[in-house]
């Protein structure tokens, strides 16, 4: 019993990415708003912008339709039955982070926004170290050299 309760990332219970996400996108429009910067972001920016966010969604569909085939969570504080490693899974370990990631950065840009593109890297940051980091910890231990096999081949991010 009390190894099926530690059946699980050590992440925090209050922290959620998707949360983590909308805190950074909501900070770039506060930033865009009260520090703006010198530069106006061409049209042509803005379709990146919103380039970008619909990609990232992509990723996050793309994730979830591999861990409903795996019959896994996507719960990042749940207990993972298998280690997905097909579909966007074959070319980033960490599909929907990036997908937010991208978000962060195409969400302020498709506004006319760089503040989304500057605090990308403290996005990174901060889930690397409070959710990635962790996960890998786990997987690691609950799946052994099958993920060490899998963390040499495909990259963190992208």
């Amino acid at each position: 019993m009390a190894e099926k309760q530690m059946d699980h990332p050590n992440i925090n219970k209050n922290i959620h990415p998707p949360m983590v996400a909308l805190m950074f996108i909501v900070i770039a429009y506060f930033l865009g708003r009260f520090v703006p910067t010198p530069l106006v972001a061409p049209p042509i920016l803005r379709g990146i912008g919103f380039a970008l966010t619909f990609i990232g969604f992509l990723f996050g569909i793309g994730a979830f339709i591999e861990f409903r085939k795996a019959r896994t969570t996507l719960d990042p504080h749940g207990s993972v039955k298998q280690l997905v490693m097909a579909g966007v899974y074959r070319f980033t370990r960490n599909p929907i982070y990036l997908g937010f990631m991208l978000m962060v950065i195409g969400l302020p840009l498709n506004s006319g926004l760089y503040w989304g593109l500057i605090i990308s890297p403290f996005f990174a940051m901060t889930m690397s170290r409070l959710v990635i980091e962790r996960e890998e910890a786990y997987l690691e231990k609950k799946f052994k050299e099958q993920y060490t096999d899998y963390r040499s081949k495909v990259r963190r991010w992208l």
